[in-house]
């Protein structure tokens, strides 16, 4: 009776014991998510120069390619449903929208060159609907 009883509570705590470990990590993955989410939220609504603006292609460039997103044959991010991320930028003078990936393509030194001063506002954020995360974000130049 008594080795059923120990058996019952050993069974009992490896229970209570996973449940919290189940609770924790989902606590610390929606910290994690939280705080990525946070370093683009920033950009909302905040205009920045075309200098910032390259170094945040090159940033959410590099993290698409640490996150293995397949490309087109455009040589543009195929988004998946959690981890890539795609940027455009609507310009003024074109009255066109650009894909940051024509603009990382085609140089982004040269898009410093012409755009370093240049003003640009973050319009619009989308997040996946599956991790939470974000998925896209829109610039447009301002005067």
């Amino acid at each position: 009776m008594k080795k059923l009883l120990i058996i019952l509570l050993i069974l009992f705590m490896i229970i209570i014991f996973s449940i919290y470990a189940l609770f924790l990590n989902n606590r610390l993955r929606l910290k994690n998510l939280i705080a990525f989410n946070k370093e683009y939220e920033q950009y909302l609504d905040k205009t920045i120069y075309g200098t910032e603006l390259a170094t945040l292609i090159n940033k959410v460039t590099n993290l698409n390619e640490n996150n293995n997103i397949k490309k087109d044959d455009k040589n543009y991010y195929i988004e998946d449903d959690e981890n890539s991320i795609k940027i455009e930028i609507k310009m003024l003078l074109t009255e066109k929208t650009y894909p940051m990936e024509e603009i990382y393509n085609n140089n982004t030194a040269e898009f410093v060159k012409y755009f370093n001063i240049e003003q640009f506002k973050c319009t619009s954020i989308k997040y996946h609907d599956k991790s939470g995360k974000i998925s896209k974000m829109m610039f447009e130049q301002i005067e």
